[in-house]
């Protein structure tokens, strides 16, 4: 599996980077079908103290590509969201794929 990060009006972190990385591997262990992903980090100037830090994610898999995003007051906590959306979505594309 191949993962690109892009930051946006962010600075560029190792430490995050490889956070991602390892969330993203136990993703990939338990759905082999993940070709690669694409994760963007973003700050945007929000009223709430709760919201500003956003974590996308983009994995490509055979068909559509599946999408997650999140937006916490730290990119730890929106890299968790989007990795637990990402497997509800790949959880129910893979029992479709089963029942054919």
């Amino acid at each position: 599996m191949n993962i690109n990060f892009e930051y946006h009006n962010v600075e560029a972190s190792e430490r995050l980077e490889a956070y991602a990385k390892e969330k993203l591997e136990k993703l990939y262990d338990k759905f082999q079908m993940i070709v690669r992903a694409d994760v963007f980090f973003k700050t945007e100037n929000t009223s709430s103290d709760e919201t500003g830090m956003i974590c996308n994610i983009r994995v490509s898999v055979p068909g559509p590509r599946l999408f997650a995003e999140a937006s916490h007051d730290n990119f730890i906590s929106s890299i968790n969201e989007s990795v637990k959306e990402l497997d509800r979505q790949l959880t129910k594309k893979k029992e479709k794929l089963a029942t054919y």
